[in-house]
């Protein structure tokens, strides 16, 4: 039998192409505005104009990261590629007009940009709120930068300060309750529990098809996190846990003052004033294009 489209294709010079859009409104809230003031800061430092592969994170400061990112002018950004750690990044990339790709293709990563729960004074953070972990700790590890962005609320002097649901586990569905029953018993955390999902009946589902179990600990195996983090791993059935140490090389956190607190992981730590959009210097009038990621 023979098909016939009633469809034609277009001309590949007529099909539309993605355009830069604009991704947020002017922020008003406080909070909202540090997180812009910490994106913008770490998009101005660590994404230079010869970096052409990219990894965004997921989380509520992002979207500003890709909007400095995209201000930084169409002549530069077509020739780079952008690897998305979930869904949402994955919808900010194609929806600013950016390539996106695919850790996959570029498995080395130029420098990668993500929010985080909690960051320690250590540098050692929590991610996982947003059940993306497990994509979130490859392109960290992948990356051979790894910065941090996020408000004010999430500089702790210890993890487990403000985020009280505990370290995000995933794990895969046929041993969430064995791996329950080792965190209640073993490692030390009774109120570990199932991560349930808002407007579905059952469990958070990952972009992975895992479970997310959410455990909680006291102040002191917390201020060892590395330690923690490497029991849980050990656990049969647990995918990627939650805590990402000894991995960033800086932190931004914004503060509702229009200043960000920058700690690196040597230990210096600095206070800037926050760039504006203003303050962009788009490479668009660049004489000759950048090559395109091969």
């Amino acid at each position: 039998m023979t098909y016939i489209s009633i469809c034609p294709a277009l001309p590949t010079s007529q099909i539309p192409k993605p355009t830069r859009t604009a991704i947020l409104e002017e922020p008003v809230d406080p909070v909202e505005k540090s997180k812009r003031f910490a994106a913008y800061t770490a998009v101005d430092r660590h994404v230079k104009p010869e970096h052409r592969v990219i990894g965004i994170g997921s989380g509520s400061t992002v979207p500003y990261v890709v909007e400095r990112i995209v201000q930084q002018g169409e002549h530069l950004n077509r020739g780079r590629v952008f690897i998305p750690t979930g869904f949402q990044s994955k919808e900010l990339i194609v929806n600013s007009g950016l390539t996106l790709g695919d850790v996959d293709q570029y498995p080395s990563i130029d420098v990668t940009i993500d929010g985080a729960d909690e960051v320690d004074v250590h540098l050692n953070c929590i991610k996982g709120g947003g059940a993306c972990h497990l994509r979130e700790k490859v392109l960290a590890e992948a990356a051979h930068t790894f910065i941090l962005v996020a408000d004010y609320r999430k500089d702790v002097e210890y993890l487990g300060t403000n985020f009280k649901q505990g370290v995000p586990i995933e794990v895969v569905p046929f041993a969430y309750a064995k791996v329950l029953q080792n965190l209640h018993h073993i490692l030390g955390s009774p109120k570990a529990s199932l991560r349930m999902a808002v407007k579905k009946a059952g469990p958070v589902v990952s972009d992975n098809g895992n479970f997310i179990i959410d455990a909680p600990f006291d102040r002191e195996k917390m201020s060892d996190p590395y330690t923690i983090m490497g029991q849980i791993k050990m656990l049969t059935g647990v995918v990627e846990v939650g805590l990402f140490c000894h991995m960033a090389q800086a932190a931004y956190f914004g503060n509702a003052d229009g200043t960000v607190s920058v700690r690196h992981n040597n230990g210096d730590t600095e206070q800037v004033t926050a760039p504006t959009e203003d303050d962009v210097e788009p490479l668009d009038g660049l004489e000759q294009p950048l090559s395109a990621v091969p």
